[in-house]
C-alpha cells in the first residue's frame, strides 16, 4: 500500500519567500497537519487556500505542487481513480500552459499509481526519471521525497539499496531543506524495525519521541507508535493500534508484526486480508491505463521537440512566401479542433471504462459467492451415494432457493435501474390499501431479522386508506429499504412510519444500526457505492430506491439529524 507522502516546494521556482512569508507558513502547516492526520474536512479547505494564495501570488511550481499533495491524498485514502483524474488533469494543464520544467510532477504522480497497482519495476523507473529532471531544473529541495518513494518500493526487495537511499535522502535534505529531514529519519526508524535491528530502533524512536514534544510531526509517527508497542512485547495493543489507526492499510504491518512475534496462525490471517483488499482493485485494467498516461507523455516531449524545429522552419518561410503563413495557419487550427473532438472522445471512453470497471468489480464478486453455493449444494443433493436426511436436504435446498434469489435481486436491481433511466414518469395506475400493502412488505422482510431486531409500522393512515400509485415500484423503495436496514441492523428495532404531509405521501424507515456518515449522505446514492464492501450486494439498492421514486414525482434522502443509526425519508405526490 501507499504510504502518507507530502510534497513540498522547490525553492529555485518560488514567488514567494518561504521561510518569512508568515502567510504561507501557516497556510502550509494547516494544510500539512491535515494531511498528516488523514481529516479530510481539515485538509480540503486548507489546501484549498494555500492554492489560492499561491495563484494570487503568481507562484504557478507551489500551485501544482499543492495540486500534487491532493492526488497524494486521494490515492492514500485508497481513491484511485478520482487521482488518476486528478493526475490526467494537471498533465493536460502543465502541456497547455508549456511548463516544461514542472512536467517531472506528472511522471511523479503516475510512478505513485504504478506501484498501487503493483507494478514496482515501472513504479522504480518514473521516480528514477522525476530525479533525473529535477536534476536538470535545480530543484534539489524536492529530491528527498522522491528519493522515499524508491525507499517504499525497494525496502522488502532490497534492503540495502533502500537504506542507501534513506541516507542519501537525508543528505540532499539537511542541505536543501532541512525541515524534511524529521520525516526522513522516522521513515529510517520504522525501516529498522523491518529489517530487525533493535537497537538501531530503540535510539531512533527515542529520538523521534524528543522532536515530538518539540512539536514537529511525521506521517510515519502512527507507524512507529505501532512498531514501538511491539518492540515492548505488547503485540495485541500494537494490532489494535495499527487497526485503529492504520486502518486497511494496516494489513502488511500486522503480518510483520505478527510474524516477528512467532504467531504464525495470526500472521497468516492478516496476510490473507491484504490479499483481498488488493484484489479489490483490477490492477491489469488500471495498468493499461496507466500506460497509456506514459504513452501521451511521451508523445508530449516528442511534440515539443518537433514544434521547436517547426518554429525555427517556419520562420525561415514567414521571410520567404508569405502565402505558405496563411497555410500553415490553417493547418494548425484544423488540427487543434481536431484535437478537441479527440480528447472529449477520449474523456468519454475513460467515463465508459471507469463504469465498466466498478461493473466488473461489484458484479463478479457479488455473484461468484452464490453460484458457488448454489453450485456446491446441486452436486451434494445430486450425488446418489450420500447418506443424509430429509431434514439436511431441506436445508440444502434453502441454501440453493435463497442464493438463488440473491442472483436474481442483483439482476433485477440492475435491470430495473436501466429501465428507470430509460422509460421516465412511471404511470400510476394500481389502487392499493396501503397500510395492508407494507404489512405485506415487513412480513417478506422479518426472516431475515436477527433474534434481538424488531420491525414494526407507525401509520397515520386508516386501514381504509388508499392510494393510487404504481404498486411494484412502491414495493421496490419500502423493500429497498427496509432489506438495507435489517443487513446493517444486528440488535434494536427498525421503524416503519407512513404519514402525510403537503399533499405528500410520507415514509419513514429508520434503524438502530451502524449508520452511515453526515458527509456520505449523498455518495451513497451513487451506482456501486458500498460503504461496507463486506455486505451482500452490488451497491445499486439505494440508487434504485431513488431513480424509483423519482419516476413517481418523488424523491429519496438520508435525514443526517438522526444519529441513532440511518433514517431515509420517501417523499411521493398522492395526487396523480
Amino acid at each position: 500500500m501507499l504510504l502518507a507522502l507530502l510534497v513540498s516546494i522547490a525553492t529555485g521556482a518560488q514567488n514567494i519567500d518561504y521561510q518569512n512569508d508568515q502567510t504561507y507558513i501557516r497556510l502550509r502547516k494547516d494544510m500539512t497537519r491535515g494531511f498528516n492526520q488523514a481529516d479530510s474536512a481539515a485538509f480540503y479547505p486548507a489546501l484549498q487556500k494555500l492554492e489560492d494564495y499561491l495563484l494570487e501570488k503568481g507562484d504557478m511550481h507551489g500551485y501544482y505542487t499543492q495540486r500534487c499533495n491532493e492526488i497524494i491524498f486521494l490515492m492514500n485514502r485508497q481513491k484511485i481513480f478520482e487521482a488518476y483524474k486528478r493526475a490526467r488533469e494537471m498533465s493536460q494543464e502543465l502541456r497547455e500552459k508549456k511548463l516544461d520544467k514542472e512536467m517531472y510532477m506528472a511522471y511523479n504522480m503516475l510512478g505513485h499509481i504504478y506501484r498501487y497497482c503493483g507494478n514496482k519495476e515501472s513504479a522504480k523507473r518514473c521516480f528514477r526519471d522525476v530525479i533525473s529532471r529535477m536534476e536538470q531544473a535545480g530543484y534539489y529541495e524536492s529530491m528527498p521525497p522522491i528519493y522515499m518513494n524508491i525507499v517504499n518500493v525497494e525496502i522488502n526487495e532490497n534492503p540495502e539499496e533502500a537504506m542507501r537511499l534513506l541516507e542519501k535522502a537525508i543528505e540532499i535534505a539537511r542541505q536543501y531543506s532541512p525541515e524534511r529531514v524529521f520525516d526522513i529519519e522516522a521513515r529510517r526508524t520504522a525501516a529498522y524495525y523491518e529489517l530487525g535491528d533493535t537497537a538501531a530502533f530503540n535510539e531512533g524512536y527515542a529520538a523521534y519521541k524528543v522532536g515530538e514534544a518539540d512539536g514537529r510531526t511525521s506521517v510515519h509517527g502512527r507507524q512507529l507508535e505501532v512498531y514501538n508497542l511491539a518492540m515492548q512485547g505488547k503485540v495485541d495493543e500494537a494490532i489494535a493500534l495499527a487497526q485503529e489507526e492504520l486502518g486497511s492499510d494496516s494489513y502488511d504491518t500486522q503480518e510483520k508484526i505478527l510474524s516477528k512475534a512467532g504467531r504464525w496462525k495470526d500472521a497468516y490471517k492478516a496476510l490473507q486480508l491484504a490479499y483481498k483488499e488488493n484484489d479489490s482493485i483490477n490492477s491489469v485494467i488500471l495498468t493499461n491505463s496507466m500506460q497509456g498516461i506514459q504513452s501521451e507523455l511521451r508523445i508530449y516531449d516528442a511534440e515539443r521537440q518537433a514544434t521547436r524545429s517547426r518554429t525555427i522552419a517556419l520562420v525561415i518561410a514567414i521571410a520567404l512566401l508569405a502565402t505558405l503563413v496563411l497555410g500553415m495557419t490553417y493547418i494548425i487550427l484544423s488540427r487543434r479542433r481536431h484535437m478537441r473532438q479527440l480528447n472529449k472522445a477520449y474523456q468519454h471512453a475513460l467515463r465508459s471504462d471507469n463504469m465498466k470497471s466498478a461493473f466488473i468489480k461489484n458484479v463478479s464478486h457479488e455473484v461468484r459467492t452464490p453460484l458457488n453455493i448454489i453450485s456446491g449444494f446441486a452436486q451434494v443433493i445430486a450425488d446418489p451415494t450420500l447418506d443424509i436426511g430429509a431434514t439436511e436436504r431441506q436445508h440444502m435446498a434453502q441454501m440453493v432457493q435463497r442464493n438463488t434469489r440473491i442472483i436474481t435481486s442483483l439482476v433485477d436491481e440492475m435491470l430495473e435501474l436501466s429501465s428507470n433511466e430509460t422509460s421516465g414518469r412511471a404511470r400510476k395506475e394500481d389502487t392499493v390499501r396501503l397500510n395492508a400493502l407494507l404489512m405485506d412488505i415487513i412480513a417478506s422482510e422479518e426472516d431475515a431479522l436477527t433474534d434481538n431486531t424488531t420491525m414494526m409500522l407507525k401509520s397515520e393512515f386508516s386501514d381504509d386508506f388508499k392510494l393510487l400509485t404504481n404498486e411494484l415500484m412502491l414495493k421496490r423503495i419500502v423493500s429497498s429499504l427496509l432489506n438495507n436496514a435489517v443487513k446493517n441492523t444486528t440488535e434494536g428495532q427498525i421503524l416503519l412510519r407512513a404519514s402525510e404531509a403537503d399533499g405528500q405521501l410520507k415514509l419513514v424507515v429508520e434503524d438502530t444500526g451502524c449508520g452511515i456518515p453526515e458527509k456520505e449522505a449523498e455518495h451513497i446514492f451513487d451506482r456501486f457505492v458500498k460503504l461496507d464492501k463486506f455486505k451482500v450486494g452490488i451497491g445499486l439498492g439505494l440508487t434504485l430506491c431513488r431513480t424509483t421514486a423519482q419516476s413517481l414525482g418523488g424523491n429519496v434522502i438520508l435525514d443526517t439529524s438522526y444519529h441513532n443509526g440511518a433514517r431515509f425519508i420517501v417523499t411521493i405526490p398522492i395526487s396523480a
